[in-house]
């Protein structure tokens, strides 16, 4: 037999369960605990002293005509037996009447008759105890033992035999049923967590802090604090709420949730400080809430669990009280017994008392009372589940209470769950919904942002940019530091995967800030943050992916100049989102658009009038649409890179104040319609580098101006006269061509600053070329030239000269001539260098701050 302690083992739930478990689960298990005393009580109680005690059924009218000569009153003999065997077995016969009457088959033992008194008879018993026959032995008293073993059999009903263990099992399945969903693996898992993180989110202090913030937000006083607080600690933002934006300005909206982080530190210190370490922890605990809420929220096991095991639970209660109710009265002290065994002892019916029945009738009605009161609560467990919808749960209470107006209701097994964990206690929730709240865990990034983004560490991170600015460039942080806006000599300010940026008022005192960058950065902006960058802010770079990301203020800059936009327009997301309108961009200059447009959006053309520069970069995908050009009159530089346009797009020729054109990286092989350009009076240079382009009309001469000529990356075989006959060009670039030729006429071009010709097939430089005084740049590299003329030193002007990848033996010893060229400046193999005369690489390692002329 198991003991009380193996038994209970059943029932043993970890204490960190308990939350999860209401009033009416800890009653049933007090309950099931009785039960089982119940039965281990009724067993030991059974195994130690359960037994029937048995004696023949004389019929008296029988004897009387079997035997004449008696006295006609009946004779009883009761012999007692107890259940002791062996020498410590006794026997007890008790007389009643004058004279006994024996079985003549049976005889008496001796033990049975010397305890008769002497009677009238005596001498004729011994006379016949003489005259019987056989051995005489102990047969009496082995044939009441024998007797009493089977009418315990037979006699007594089997619910009184086995109501112990009956008891016993059935409590064990109602044990087992009450606690499976703890101990079932893809429920247990689940509350094994829930449980983890609902511990946690308890007793985080982020909680105590954001609830605490909460309670006080309202008061009175800390309103006072903060309308009188003039003195506040650096980097604390003192901008008003006053004048909410208008309906057209999408800024942010004041809620009513506040945070310590734009209150003084001094007035309430033990709420506002937070080790660096508990808002990590708080943060893993955040993104553990969110894992799990994803993880839990998309089935109902455990709600089908729970309700399955109560359902078994009512079912196994109705079945015990069906049939403890049919065979409660079989439990009886007296029993008839028909052993039919009338041969072996001479009798036929048997009368039993059975000694357990009254114990056990008392333990009977005691487990009915428990089994009835377990019953009912059973069935006011399915009235709850049934009574209001476990699978969803509405967070509203809390959101009144705690001001979190953005946590989201749950459903299915976690809204289950913490329908449980109210039954415990509702702080739970609360507490727990702190970690829902998306307002919450923003402001714990803030906080800690605040923390490691220190004014001292954003003063290390600048930096100067190419345009000499002071630059700050934040990446991938949480949010923007408050710090930030203390910068006030910032210039420009990048904001790099940064979703959840925020611009307050506080920028307002960055007066220096003229360009912001925002690279897959939604920011939000306060309104009178939108008020300062409204009027002062002059260059704005918006990288996305989707066009939605563009903030909305974008479009309200009216005093923005440059606006730079990178990303998407056309992807499956964006066709029925399109750029908002730039109308109000009314001094807009230049617009950098890099994304994959089939056509110009009809927004551009609301700015086309005052654009200067407009720059389009498709990455390849093909631009048709291009009438809209037309509206740009005052266009002066226009980019369309890697359009796949395969001629020049006559559009173009429209805009009468062009004057540069970049057609870079497209698919043009021919450029008959440059003659075109003669009618663009103050065109000045085209580029069509990267294309397929394999000659150079001769009409080109007709472009008088054109000053700049970039035909690099092309198919070029040779270079036409013609090109030398555009007197004022200043810069030809006609690298990575196929050129085995440099035309003399390139004597022609006095005014030429910059020739490049690199990666061609040039093998002899002509003498004209050194007629070009006014070259400041000469890129011969990858070529096949095999010796410089000393003419070069009639270069007076040159400061870059390339002649790496090339089969030159020598340099020239006249390159000292060149009064500006320096080795820096001097791209060739280093043992040809070395080969230079020791006068001459003393004059190129000079070190010179002689400004030097940008031409005649």
């Amino acid at each position: 037999m198991f003991t009380l302690a193996e038994v209970a083992s059943l029932n043993d739930i970890q204490p960190t369960y308990r939350i999860l478990k209401p009033w009416w689960d800890v009653f049933m298990d007090y309950l099931a605990v009785v039960m089982l005393m119940v039965a281990i009580f009724a067993g030991t109680m059974q195994l130690t002293k359960d037994q029937v005690v048995c004696l023949p059924v004389l019929q008296s009218t029988v004897n009387s005509k079997a035997q004449p000569g008696t006295s006609g009153k009946a004779d009883f003999t009761t012999v007692e037996t107890t259940t002791g065997q062996g020498e410590d077995a006794s026997v007890r016969t008790v007389s009643f009447g004058s004279a006994p009457t024996v079985t003549p088959d049976v005889p008496l033992s001796r033990a049975t008759s010397s305890q008769y008194q002497p009677t009238e008879s005596g001498e004729e018993l011994k006379k016949e105890q003489k005259d019987s026959l056989g051995r005489k032995t102990n047969l009496d008293f082995q044939q009441y033992v024998f007797i009493n073993q089977m009418c315990y059999h037979l006699a007594l009903p089997w619910y009184s035999k086995y109501f112990p263990y009956l008891v016993l099992i059935h409590t064990i399945i109602l044990i087992v049923s009450s606690n499976f969903w703890f101990k079932y693996p893809k429920t247990c898992s689940k509350i094994e967590h829930f449980v983890s993180i609902l511990g946690k989110c308890f007793e985080s202090p982020w909680t105590t802090k954001a609830l605490s913030e909460t309670a006080c937000e309202d008061s009175e006083e800390n309103k006072q604090r903060l309308t009188g607080a003039q003195s506040l600690p650096k980097y604390v933002s003192t901008s008003s709420d006053e004048g909410s934006p208008s309906a057209s300005t999408p800024m942010i909206t004041k809620s009513g949730f506040k945070f310590s982080a734009d209150k003084p530190m001094i007035e309430v210190p033990s709420v506002t400080i937070l080790d660096k370490k508990d808002g990590e922890q708080a943060k893993a605990l955040f993104e553990k809430v969110r894992k799990f809420r994803a993880h839990v929220e998309d089935s109902d096991l455990i709600y089908k669990l729970y309700v399955g095991q109560t359902v078994i639970k009512t079912v196994k209660f109705i079945f015990i009280l069906c049939y403890t109710a049919n065979f409660v009265n079989t439990i009886s002290f007296e029993h008839i017994c028909n052993p039919k065994v009338e041969h072996l002892i001479g009798y036929t019916q048997f009368e039993c008392t059975h000694n357990m029945a009254y114990m056990l009738k008392k333990l009977l009605i005691s487990y009915i009372s428990l089994i009835c009161v377990y019953g009912f609560i059973c069935l006011y467990t399915l009235f709850w589940l049934f009574r209001i919808p476990l699978k969803e749960y509405s967070f509203e209470k809390v959101r009144e209470e705690s001001s979190f107006s953005d946590i989201p209701d749950v459903k299915n097994d976690f809204a289950f769950l913490l329908h449980m964990v109210d039954q415990y206690d509702q702080l739970y929730s609360k507490r727990f919904g702190v970690f829902l709240s998306e307002v919450s865990e923003n402001k714990l990034r803030e906080i800690s942002l605040n923390h490691e983004w220190t004014f001292e560490k954003l003063r290390q991170h600048v930096s100067r940019n190419a345009q000499d600015k002071q630059e700050l460039h934040l990446f991938m942080l949480s949010g923007v530091p408050d710090a930030v806006f203390d910068l006030t000599d910032l210039d420009v300010l990048k904001l790099e995967l940064i979703p959840e940026a925020k611009i307050p008022a506080k920028i307002s005192q960055m007066t220096n800030l003229q360009e912001l960058h925002l690279c897959h950065c939604p920011a939000k902006v306060e309104q009178t943050a939108f008020s300062f960058l409204r009027d002062h802010l002059r260059c704005l770079h918006v990288k996305f992916t989707d066009v939605a990301e563009i903030p909305a203020w974008v479009y309200l800059l009216k005093n923005l100049r440059e606006l730079y936009l990178i990303g998407n327009l056309n992807s499956e997301n964006n066709k029925m989102i399109g750029l908002e309108s730039l109308r109000e961009l009314r001094h807009l200059k230049i617009l950098h658009v890099k994304s994959n447009l089939t056509k110009i959006p009809p927004n551009i053309t609301d700015v086309a009038p005052h654009l200067t520069k407009l720059v389009i970069h498709n990455d390849g995908t093909k631009l048709v649409v291009l009438n809209s050009l037309k509206k740009m009159t005052n266009v002066a530089e226009l980019e369309l890179q890697n359009c796949e346009l395969e001629r020049i797009p006559h559009a173009i020729f429209s805009l009468s104040n062009l004057q540069e054109l970049d057609l870079k990286s497209n698919s043009i092989r021919t450029i008959e319609e440059i003659i075109s350009f003669q009618h663009l009076k103050r065109f000045t240079c085209l580029k069509l580098w990267h294309n397929k382009i394999v000659n150079i009309p001769s009409s080109i001469t007709h472009i008088k101006n054109l000053e700049s000529l970039y035909l690099s990356n092309n198919k070029l075989e040779s270079l036409p006269a013609a090109v030398f006959s555009l007197q004022k060009l200043r810069c030809l670039d006609v690298s990575y061509n196929s050129i085995a030729l440099i035309p003399v006429e390139i004597g022609l071009l006095q005014n030429l600053q910059h020739f490049h010709i690199t990666g061609n097939k040039v093998d002899i430089l002509p003498k004209q070329l050194f007629k070009c005084v006014k070259l400041r740049t000469l890129s011969l590299g990858q070529n096949c030239i095999t010796s410089i003329p000393d003419k070069v030193s009639q270069l007076v002007q040159l400061t870059h000269l390339e002649l790496k990848g090339n089969c030159l033996d020598r340099l020239p010893a006249t390159l000292g001539q060149c009064q500006l060229l320096r080795k820096s400046g001097l791209v060739v193999e280093d043992h040809l260098f070395d080969a230079l005369p020791s006068e001459v690489k003393e004059v190129l390692n000079q070190d010179t701050s002689i400004p030097f002329a940008n031409g005649i």
